[in-house]
């Protein structure tokens, strides 16, 4: 009982994890990602979809993103999209594909970028910390049923609290790693 829930916690903590790697991957930097745009969704036939379902990305040049929609009637609708969001990306088409060029940053928007990147990281300490409260209650709870003996809950506390510590470094070094990559690029 108690190895299945350390088991699940770091099940949870994992996800945590790889949703924050993903959230950063979409803060923009002065290089052409894929993962910049994954936010962004387009009203296809008035449906929110996303913006990798209605046309074919690609990074040909590294400062170069390109769209191919599927359905050149909406080409419109993509750049429109692509305008919108809080990305200060500026589009064009030729009427087959949307260019999306990456301008590069200037050291305000590079500073914006890793306050935002704090931000990210703050909302993932706070997940990871919510995970350690649920493990610690649902250790205290099996304690109070007799499920577990006093020993066996402070164990299992000190090896939560180890997994926290463990999954907040993780946190703090995908966020430092994005922001070299901001500031340094």
């Amino acid at each position: 009982m108690f190895d299945a829930l350390i088991k699940d916690l770091k099940r949870k903590l994992d996800a945590a994890v790889e949703a924050h790697r993903k959230e950063l991957a979409g803060v923009r930097t002065g290089k052409a990602s894929l993962a910049l745009l994954d936010g962004i969704t387009v009203d296809y036939y008035d449906t929110p979809t996303p913006l990798n379902q209605v046309g074919a990305l690609s990074t040909p040049e590294p400062n170069l993103i390109t769209v191919k929609p599927y359905d050149v009637s909406i080409i419109g609708e993509i750049e429109k999209s692509i305008r919108k969001s809080d990305l200060g990306l500026n589009p064009s088409n030729d009427g087959k594909l949307i260019r999306i060029p990456i301008p590069p940053l200037t050291e305000e928007r590079r500073q914006q970028l890793a306050k935002h990147v704090r931000k990210v990281t703050e909302h993932g300490h706070n997940e990871v910390r919510q995970i350690r409260r649920v493990g610690n209650e649902e250790l205290k709870k099996l304690e109070k049923d007799k499920k577990i003996s006093q020993d066996d809950e402070k164990r299992g506390l000190e090896q939560v609290q180890r997994l926290h510590d463990e999954y907040i470094k993780k946190l703090d070094d995908l966020a430092k790693a994005k922001e070299q990559e901001i500031l340094h690029t």
